[in-house]
């Protein structure tokens, strides 16, 4: 959900960048200038990047729709990261109920998201924060070296293979 929340204010930044300037971002552009800077959490931000974020918002007032996309992704962010559960899920629930009527198109479409995904948005909360997040990681593991080794005519070679990327084989030899 933060990954759709970073995204969002991506394609806002690039749609206002195209409406000012008629192209793609380029260097010297105020607003291209922050595009890493949008993606980082506002607590992690030095006191130089909040200076060139607010400079570079304030250099057209059409880049307030960035500044306020980038707000809700933090509210996203915040819910997540928030230390309890209870009240992560309190905020978490605001991001539902307001995002889809905000007036910036690329949140209310993040908004319309979250409301679909409702349930699995706030049952992060009430699972005591799990993820499945380590099973993506092998899947993503073994789908990177499924391409690689197409070669492999031997099931078994594969399936060994397969075990030792992921982590549920090694090659020491045990220890007596």
């Amino acid at each position: 959900m933060v990954a759709l929340a970073g995204r969002a204010v991506d394609e806002v930044r690039r749609r206002i960048q195209q409406e000012i300037h008629g192209h793609r971002g380029r260097s010297g552009n105020p607003l291209y200038g922050i595009r890493n800077i949008l993606r980082c959490a506002a607590e992690r931000l030095t006191d130089k990047q909040h200076a060139r974020l607010a400079a570079a918002i304030a250099a057209d007032e059409r880049h307030d729709a960035v500044h306020v996309a980038w707000q809700c992704a933090q509210r996203v962010r915040a819910a997540y990261a928030h230390p309890d559960p209870a009240q992560g899920r309190e905020l978490a629930e605001q991001v539902v109920a307001s995002f889809p009527t905000c007036p910036i198109p690329e949140i209310a479409r993040l908004g319309r998201t979250l409301r679909q995904w409702k349930d699995a948005f706030l049952a992060y909360f009430d699972t005591g924060r799990a993820s499945n997040g380590g099973t993506e990681s092998i899947n993503g593991l073994i789908e990177l070296h499924r391409r690689i080794a197409r070669g492999f005519r031997n099931h078994n070679n594969y399936r060994l293979r397969m075990l030792l990327i992921g982590g549920g084989l090694t090659l020491d030899p045990p220890q007596v």
